[in-house]
């Protein structure tokens, strides 16, 4: 009798759930979102803007850190170890995203992204307390290598817990609007930690800066995941996975159900090479590739640069649920295929506007090898006015920022074409007994391995070349590619109902009759 009364107030509970959600979908004037909406979009979205801050801080602050964990007396050498540790993040992902998938898809979704978001907040802000190599020798670069790996499985898992929590609390006809506020935080973290690294260098000396207040942006991660875990523990369980387990109907080994059938292989497959890896080159040029072609290429001056690229992305964010909400109406996949599209036909001549709009006449780079290290360094070569001789070129003295501005909007717009419906669509590809696991690993595949190797492939072909324009073969490429997987095999999902798997697995109770 007990265990009766106890299923029949899951089902009315789960009942009033479907009301809710069947309410706001139609747009009824009569039901307003329940604040815990917010707060579960706002839990969520905490953690993959800590995700994307972290990756920001390490990325932008590499001249100053690079000479902190690495022996001193080789620039270079510390460069490529550093840039070497920065990696490992990004390849570690995916394993980060098997077993936090598995956790998440056995225990629960609340419980990962609540361990996830831990282990990631203080592994960053213990970067911010590492001794350097100054003072502890080879601990120092041994324990960021550690911390870099620790981060890395922490991100892995973050990303797909945050979406699928989200997506399985929200009205199946506004899941695409409700999950691209999780896409905004990519732009938001990165803009956030600009401002923190410029604040905190405007706010002391040059030297403090490098001796210790390089320090700080780590240790703000503190507060930020203060304010997410709290809100995070406040949260319950997605109610598909507590319908789903209280069925009994979950998946006792998600990594085989989830990749040993061919069915839901080959939907992962099709998501990574026809979704994730297109998104992620055409984000990754826009947001980390175009910074490094304006400082390093078209040698416009750090602090330009940055605010060039903040104000673009800023500038941009309103469309991420416009976006979002557009997806909801005419599907994920015409919007998505479209940014590629775009990026594909466009991304060639925005870059020679923008060699245009930087005014320094920049036509090549030149590359020496380092003799110790073997390392290849770039010399951008401007054609000089009055001689017509190709020579080292000088910084951009004046910019036309403008211009600049727009280009690098045009670049955000393509990413969010690709990148505001992609948590909805991974969601609905999937179903909800293996939906963490296989969500996550396309995902980080995409962002963490193609994406992250972009920087280092995109400077190498241009080492390699010569030709400035070089480094946007490679996410041409993986573009172009993605975009004709996607038109072939990519299938809509728009009108997928997850909230359907509730009434399609039966509770114990419904199933013996009761």
């Amino acid at each position: 009798m007990k265990s009766r009364c106890v299923a029949l107030q899951i089902n009315r509970t789960l009942r009033e759930v479907d009301q809710r959600m069947s309410s706001l979908a139609s747009g009824s004037t009569g039901v307003v979102a329940p604040r815990s909406l917010s707060k579960i979009i706002l839990g969520a979205s905490t953690g993959t803007l800590i995700e994307w801050y972290d990756f920001y801080i390490f990325g932008s602050l590499t001249s100053v850190l690079s000479v902190k964990f690495y022996p001193p007396g080789n620039d270079t050498f510390a460069l490529i170890a550093y840039l070497a540790t920065f990696a490992v993040g990004f390849l570690v992902r995916p394993f980060g995203a098997l077993f936090f998938g598995c956790v998440g898809d056995l225990v629960g979704r609340r419980i990962a992204f609540i361990a996830t978001l831990g282990i990631m907040g203080t592994a960053t802000a213990s970067i911010g307390l590492l001794p350097t190599y100054h003072t502890a020798g080879w601990f120092s670069p041994t324990a960021l290598i550690l911390i870099r790996l620790l981060q890395g499985l922490a991100i892995g898992g973050e990303y797909g817990g945050a979406a699928v929590y989200v997506a399985e609390h929200v009205p199946d006809t506004r899941r695409g609007f409700y999950t691209s506020f999780l896409q905004m935080t990519a732009g938001i973290g990165m803009v956030l930690s600009l401002g923190v690294i410029l604040g905190a260098q405007q706010s002391m000396s040059g030297a403090s800066f490098e001796r210790w207040g390089w320090r700080l942006p780590f240790l703000l991660s503190i507060l930020l995941v203060g304010i997410s875990l709290y809100i995070r523990f406040r949260m319950k369980e997605s109610p598909i996975f507590s319908h789903m387990k209280a069925a009994g109907s979950g998946s006792a080994t998600p990594i085989r159900d989830a990749f040993g059938k061919w069915v839901n292989l080959k939907q992962v497959l099709i998501s990574l090479f026809g979704a994730a890896a297109g998104q992620a080159v055409v984000s990754y040029t826009g947001m980390f590739f175009v910074l490094f072609y304006l400082q390093n290429i078209l040698r416009i001056n750090a602090r330009t640069s940055n605010v060039i690229v903040a104000f673009a992305i800023m500038a941009a964010q309103p469309l991420y649920p416009l976006v979002g909400a557009l997806s909801d109406r005419i599907g994920r996949k015409k919007i998505m295929m479209a940014g590629m599209l775009l990026f594909v036909v466009c991304v060639f001549p925005i870059y020679k506007a923008m060699q245009h709009a930087a005014g320094n006449n920049v036509v090549a780079v030149s590359s020496t090898k380092d003799k110790v290290t073997g390392d290849i360094h770039l010399t951008p070569l401007m054609r000089d006015a009055s001689s017509g001789k190709v020579v080292p070129a000088s910084e951009a003295p004046h910019p036309n920022i403008a211009a600049l501005i727009f280009l690098v909007l045009l670049q955000t717009v393509f990413s969010i074409l690709t990148y505001a419906p992609i948590a909805a669509y991974l969601v609905e590809a999937f179903p909800a007994k293996v939906r963490y696991t296989s969500v996550s690993l396309p995902y980080h595949i995409g962002n963490g391995v193609f994406g992250g190797l972009l920087p280092m492939i995109g400077v190498s072909l241009c080492a390699s070349t010569g030709n400035i324009y070089a480094g946007l073969i490679y996410p041409f490429a993986v573009t172009s590619l993605c975009f004709v997987v996607g038109m072939v095999f990519l299938k809509e999902s728009r009108g997928t109902l997850i909230w359907r798997e509730m009434r399609i697995v039966p509770l114990p109770s419904e199933a013996a009759g009761d």
